[in-house]
């Protein structure tokens, strides 16, 4: 069996490794029957709440290429302080979901992530993700592009075959320190957990994490503003920037 990647001294290793729970085989990330399907051509703009009832939304027209590419528009855009519920995003899905600034995402479901499954934006935004699966992101599942203040919590969520399941902005124009908290994550069939810029003062916290395979917990970079591939400087947790319990 193997165990998640560890790059760090042998006290905080022992810690850490007690923390985290693996398993030799785990489900592929489970979505629940659709109610129904929804072609979606233009983004769906979401102010206040919106509970889909699990259908599932598909992207179609200019949101149906199903690329890799930046700058793509997303399926769902949610005003500051919107709640999306109770969707399944199927294939393709376009950029997924993009928050201007505080926003909940309860029971989303990605079958097929696109570009990214979420992107995260705003200064003072607190973004809680509760609940809910993705798979197939070949890149990131949730991008963290805020600026400063607030958080991101992520917990009760499963994914698989993935590249980073969270990743703070290593090159945006406009940098911040930004935090991000893990709970109850089951994962399989993936690169890494979290990727953070510890020169900008991210930090992340992980707990109850259930992971399948050999899946890192924190990549480490220096960020930067002017747009350059950001530098790997480490990788696993340790006892201040990436902090597993």
């Amino acid at each position: 069996m193997k165990r998640p990647r560890l790059v760090i001294g042998a006290a905080v290793v022992a810690v850490a490794m007690a923390a985290v729970a693996t398993t030799a085989s785990l489900a592929s990330a489970e979505v629940p029957p659709a109610t129904g399907e929804q072609q979606v051509t233009e983004t769906i703009e979401v102010s206040g709440n919106f509970d889909g009832a699990n259908k599932r939304f598909v992207g179609a027209g200019d949101l149906g290429d199903g690329g890799q590419d930046e700058g793509q528009d997303p399926l769902f855009r949610l005003a500051a302080g919107a709640t999306l519920s109770n969707v399944i995003l199927g294939s393709p899905a376009a950029d997924g979901v993009h928050c201007a600034g505080s926003c909940t995402l309860r029971n989303v479901f990605w079958e097929d992530v696109g570009e990214d499954a979420a992107t995260f934006r705003g200064t003072n935004a607190t973004v809680v993700v509760d609940g809910g699966s993705a798979a197939q992101a070949s890149d990131k599942v949730f991008q963290d592009n805020r600026g400063a203040g607030g958080s991101v919590t992520i917990r009760n969520f499963e994914v698989t075959d993935f590249g980073k399941f969270y990743r703070s902005c290593g090159n945006c124009s406009t940098q911040a320190a930004r935090s991000v908290t893990l709970s109850n994550i089951t994962a399989s069939d993936g690169d890494v957990l979290v990727g953070i810029n510890v020169n900008l003062g991210d930090t992340a916290r992980l707990s109850g994490l259930n992971l399948d395979g050999d899946i890192g917990i924190c990549d480490l970079f220096e960020g930067n503003d002017s747009g350059d591939e950001p530098e790997k400087i480490g990788e696993g947790p340790n006892s201040t920037t990436c902090v597993v319990s």
